[in-house]
């Protein structure tokens, strides 16, 4: 008899034990940074769903499917399904973009590896059931054979070897190099992947960081160990070169060039990954995109956030010794700088950035790596 008559009492606190922790979490959902991100969060979607969003799903489809692509994943992965409505019209948009060689571009595209990165970036955000598999795996067939490698004659020891540009091997750069290595890493490439490897070979020489990863002639010209657009041919920074001729390192191909370094496998200990933390940390600013002002300013923000992420630590402490809780602070960022009707833009349209839309996506990427904690402090 006794059993019979505690187990009512232990259901009883059981049963009080979970309404109290419901309780709790309902006033700790109930922060104000908590509230903060939500409302930032649901007015930027609300904003794409009803102004940018075109009849057929897309968004800037005069670009190509890139900007949908964007948008589309910032809305995923802040929490909507891809059986949403508005989703699963951008998704069968996007999906008419797939090429009988795998690829996810626009017919005639020049921008076909960009295009097909996002795709694949996409599709993978979406793939809740499998139903995108075969469309990533063929996918990712196709970007490997966009790389700069043997395939067309190019030796590790070239200097375009592993990148990849626009459209393919030609001219390679950074930007369209950390593209590649997140699709690679969206479709299940780990570090052990030969295209992974090849791929941190250029991004290696990208880096302003001498070494024997590096010998190309502006690594030690300008020795900060931050990262620039590309070495190929004469070298190309949108911040323009040091007096000795060196590349200016500048806030969005650093942490393109930490994440994917991450990406390939590089640990927290490797000379090259403590080099771009060093440049982190002497450049920490949410103001600007260090060395390019206003420039790609919310591409820079969803860059220093998925690398910020990938580095697994939740602060950066700068030159001053000052700690950042830097998710904290870009969503303090992020929030201040969102316009009424729940966008955001840049003042500098450079790169696209006049583009609400675009830009939006952006913002909302970046939200989805910095959820503040529920429970305050």
């Amino acid at each position: 008899m006794i059993p019979s008559r505690r187990l009512p009492c232990f259901q009883w606190l059981c049963l009080l034990a979970l309404l109290s922790a419901g309780a709790r979490a309902a006033d700790d959902a109930a922060t104000p940074a908590a509230q903060a991100y939500q409302t930032a969060v649901q007015k930027g979607i609300d904003y794409l769903r009803t102004q940018g969003q075109a009849a057929d799903g897309s968004y800037s489809a005069a670009v190509g499917p890139g900007v949908t692509a964007i948008v589309v994943t910032a809305i995923l992965e802040n929490g909507r399904g891809p059986d949403d409505p508005a989703v699963a019209k951008s998704l069968a948009y996007l999906k008419s973009f797939v090429q009988s060689d795998g690829g996810i571009y626009a017919p005639k595209s020049r921008l076909r590896n960009y295009e097909t990165c996002l795709g694949i970036v996409c599709f993978k955000a979406a793939n809740r059931d499998g139903r995108y598999d075969a469309t990533i795996k063929n996918a990712e067939k196709y970007l490997k054979g966009l790389q700069s490698d043997e395939q067309i004659g190019r030796q590790p020891t070239d200097i375009s070897y592993g990148g990849v540009g626009y459209g393919g091997p030609d001219r390679p750069d950074l930007s369209n190099t950390h593209f590649l290595m997140e699709a690679l890493e969206a479709a299940g490439d780990g570090p052990d992947d030969d295209a992974v490897k090849r791929a941190l070979v250029f991004v290696s020489r990208c880096q302003n960081l001498e070494s024997e990863h590096n010998t190309t002639p502006f690594a030690a010209k300008n020795p900060d160990g931050g990262f620039y657009y590309t070495p190929v041919g004469e070298g190309s920074s949108p911040a323009g070169k040091t007096a000795e001729g060196g590349l200016r390192s500048y806030g969005s191909m650093s942490y393109a060039g930490l994440k994917s370094m991450i990406f390939a496998g590089l640990k927290a200990d490797d000379p090259r990954v403590q080099a771009a933390v060093d440049w982190a940390r002497k450049n920490y600013t949410l103001k600007e995109n260090p060395g390019l002002g206003e420039a790609g300013l919310y591409y820079y923000y969803h860059l220093f956030a998925k690398a910020l992420d990938a580095r697994g630590e939740p602060t950066l402490v700068d030159a001053e010794g000052k700690s950042h809780d830097w998710r904290a602070e870009l969503v303090a960022e992020l929030v201040a700088r969102q316009q009424p009707d729940g966008s955001w833009i840049n003042t500098d349209s450079r790169w696209l950035e006049g583009d609400p839309k675009l830009v939006t996506g952006y913002a909302l990427l970046s939200l989805s790596y910095c959820r503040p904690e529920t429970k305050p402090k």
